[in-house]
């Protein structure tokens, strides 16, 4: 079975394509496009590419078109790309502006170009279905509610990753199981050894989650992909207040305040250097106060997630890093989890420094109680796997 995963930014197309069986998905092509402004073009060479290749003969020898849309308003899990999803996506489009105008077009446009192939979204949300309501419920009148504002979480697809691949390396079949079949089953009745995982994913979009036994308990971010962990140019978590105060002092609109937000802020804003992590660091390393501001907050948020977690899963079996920032950073990753020999976390520095972007690690060392890795990120995997349960299930 053929499944092409379409990655679609607000000026990018990427795309995956996997030939999909029972056990294992091989990787056949991938490729992409930048400053996109019409998707449609962008569908039309990549289907001619992947035919030149002899990949496909037709775009009609696809199976299925995966995308991996952010958020849907009254709408989550694994579906079929259809007008509900549409309507979802555009009942959020101000709440995720950069992504979910983006997934509407490209799914319109799939639709256009390949009407015979089914196409299946795959939301970020999804992997937060089944988290408690006390830790989804944010603490505001009820008519807000009903417009949907709670806690969704996000990186749904990394995360599941990270669910299915700690078990394997911690070789708990039974919790493996039950977080590779989520999306179909549910979470099924789990009794056996306990697996909680903090699962950090950290680039230019970050987020801290606690998974007990391959579901996900909660997360860092909330309502919307800008809340959380300070982010690369977003600024993640701040008090209400912050916005009308700047409104009266400043005297900046709603519309430019929350431009500066999202646009200004995160480690550019605090660097006042750069949104991407690795030159922050690299300002930070030559003396650069603000730099190294910027670096330390990122590190302390990561913290406070993730003893938020840990705590309220009662500990911890496997400390997770992954994305960009995460399987990069040896030193980021040494301060997060510095200090914690008592609560049986030890790291190996030698294995912590040899582990970088793409290489799978162990960065704890054999007395460790809590087992740290370093797992790359595979969210397109996820995405194929999940669309083909979903042919397969429909």
């Amino acid at each position: 079975m053929k499944i092409l995963v379409a990655n679609l930014g607000s000026t990018s197309f990427k795309y995956r394509l996997f030939d999909m069986g029972d056990t294992e998905a091989t990787l056949l092509a991938k490729g992409g496009f930048e400053r996109v402004s019409e998707y449609t073009a962008c569908i039309g060479e990549m289907l001619a590419t992947l035919k030149a290749d002899g990949h496909l003969a037709s775009g009609d020898d696809l199976d299925a078109v995966g995308f991996k849309t952010v958020l849907g308003k009254d709408l989550s899990g694994c579906v079929e790309a259809d007008d509900r999803v549409l309507a979802a996506l555009d009942g959020f489009k101000e709440v995720a502006p950069a992504h979910n105008p983006a997934y509407a077009e490209g799914i319109r446009c799939f639709k256009e170009k390949l009407p015979a192939v089914t196409r299946v979204a795959l939301f970020e949300t999804a992997f937060f279905q089944w988290v408690d309501p006390a830790a989804t419920v944010y603490a505001i009148p009820q008519s807000w509610r009903e417009l949907g504002i709670r806690r969704y979480g996000f990186h749904g697809a990394s995360h599941k990753f990270i669910a299915e691949r700690s078990a394997e390396l911690v070789g708990n079949d039974a919790v493996f199981e039950r977080a590779r079949g989520l999306y179909v089953d549910g979470p099924s009745d789990y009794s056996g050894d306990p697996l909680r995982v903090i699962s950090c994913h950290l680039g230019g979009s970050s987020s801290v989650v606690g998974i007990r036994n391959g579901v996900a308990i909660g997360s860092s971010m909330g309502f919307s992909p800008q809340s959380g962990l300070p982010q690369n140019n977003r600024v993640g978590d701040l008090d209400s207040m912050a916005i009308p105060y700047v409104n009266k002092m400043l005297g900046l609109s709603m519309e430019e305040a929350e431009r500066q937000l999202n646009k200004e802020s995160g480690l550019l804003g605090l660097s006042g250097v750069s949104n991407d992590a690795r030159d922050v660091r690299e300002a930070a390393a030559e003396g650069n106060k603000d730099a190294q501001l910027a670096v330390d907050v990122l590190i302390d948020s990561i913290r406070h997630w993730a003893g938020s977690f840990y705590f309220k899963m009662g500990g911890a079996e496997v400390i997770s890093f992954t994305a960009g920032i995460g399987e990069n950073d040896a030193n980021l990753r040494a301060k997060v989890c510095a200090g914690l020999e008592d609560l049986g976390v030890v790291i190996d520095p030698a294995a912590n420094d040899a582990t970088v972007r793409g290489k799978e690690g162990i960065i704890s060392a054999p007395e460790s109680k809590i087992k740290v890795c370093v797992i790359p990120a595979n969210e397109e995997l996820v995405i194929a796997r999940e669309v083909y349960r979903f042919k397969q299930s429909h």
